[in-house]
């Protein structure tokens, strides 16, 4: 199995993140990328490096204006006096119709759920690699490849077609999906992180081609608290195409093992073509998030599982935070993965 990445989707290095009004470091560092790496070579994956895929990818997925204003934002903010050295929004429209303004302070708040996701002159260089990350991996699945391990940094799954979120900029996983749908009448995309898959689910949420699962949890007091609720079905063509399992906090191998078991019955049923796997380490017991408690065997146990569904895979890295077992973690699911591949 191959692993894509390039040592330039280290150059965003966030400096801010506000959790409980308190400014800390901003857990999404460059050092996770370093440590993923060295465990899927470790895990016997071969290095290829990404190559620019150019925008055509990133425009299947995001809106136009969203896309200039990513490529742009940062040169803008910084003209303005006395500006900080990262973009950070410090207001949002209300709910119900919202203006498009032509400031860029406006459109930070328009584009930018949260301030998780901070943007310096790095962000739209390293964010539009880790999309191509994304969809050289998926090219080379639906060439013919069994599955492909995308190192994806910074994230996506908490990335709208038209607003960053949650340390997430362009939706990583949604941008493999659109190109295995070239070949594919149908791709699914389980999401094992921590958090759900918002943004993934915004993208597909009124289309039949694309399943949506989501395993996370309960959002009734965690991120992303708005979105991630079992009773969100789709709308529309969509209406039954999106399957969100949240889980108590805490939750271990067991409880963890029993939702994905249901998670790969709807995929099953749905029959795709190709799946997206977005692999989040920070259901792991030891994740500075604290969420769930899933160990180093319960992430060989998922690998193994999902790789029964004997499907053409993308797996792109989405979560997964800074501690001591964050390659174990990855080297478990790899070879779970790949014991039922041989």
């Amino acid at each position: 199995m191959k692993v894509v990445y390039d040592e330039a989707q280290k150059l965003h290095y966030p400096r801010h993140f506000v959790a409980s009004g308190i400014t800390t470091a901003n857990p999404e560092q460059p050092e996770r990328a370093d440590r993923l790496l060295a465990a899927a070579l470790g895990a016997g994956l071969e290095h290829e490096r990404t190559r620019d895929q150019g925008l055509d990818p990133i425009a299947a997925v995001h809106t136009p204006e969203y896309v200039e204003f990513l490529i742009h934002a940062h040169a803008r903010w910084s003209r303005r006096p006395g500006a900080s050295a990262e973009v950070i929004p410090n207001i949002h429209p209300g709910r119900g119709h919202a203006g498009y303004p032509r400031s860029v302070d406006g459109q930070a708040g328009y584009h930018m759920a949260d301030t998780a996701c901070p943007i310096s002159a790095e962000t739209w260089p390293a964010a539009r690699l880790s999309a191509s990350t994304a969809a050289q991996a998926a090219r080379r699945v639906r060439d013919g490849d069994r599955a492909v391990y995308a190192l994806c940094r910074p994230p996506g799954h908490h990335a709208f077609a038209d607003m960053a979120g949650g340390f997430c900029y362009l939706n990583n996983a949604a941008i493999a999906a659109e190109v295995l749908r070239a070949a594919c009448d149908r791709v699914a995309i389980l999401d094992v992180d921590l958090h759900h898959g918002n943004g993934t689910q915004g993208i597909f949420y009124a289309r039949a081609d694309v399943l949506t699962v989501s395993i996370h949890v309960d959002p009734l007091r965690f991120y992303p608290f708005f979105w991630g609720y079992a009773d969100e079905r789709g709308q529309g063509a969509g209406l039954g195409f999106n399957f969100n399992l949240p889980l108590a906090r805490h939750t271990d191998d067991a409880g963890y093992l029993d939702a994905l078991d249901t998670a790969l019955g709807r995929i099953r049923a749905y029959a795709p073509g190709a799946l997206v796997l977005a692999l989040g380490l920070d259901a792991s017991m030891h994740d500075p998030f604290g969420g769930l408690a899933v160990s180093a065997d319960g992430f060989a146990r998922i690998g193994e599982r999902v790789a029964r569904l004997g499907l053409p895979t993308v797996i792109v890295q989405e979560g997964g935070y800074l501690c001591d077992q964050l390659g174990d973690n990855l080297a478990a699911f790899l070879g779970g993965f790949a014991a039922f591949l041989r």
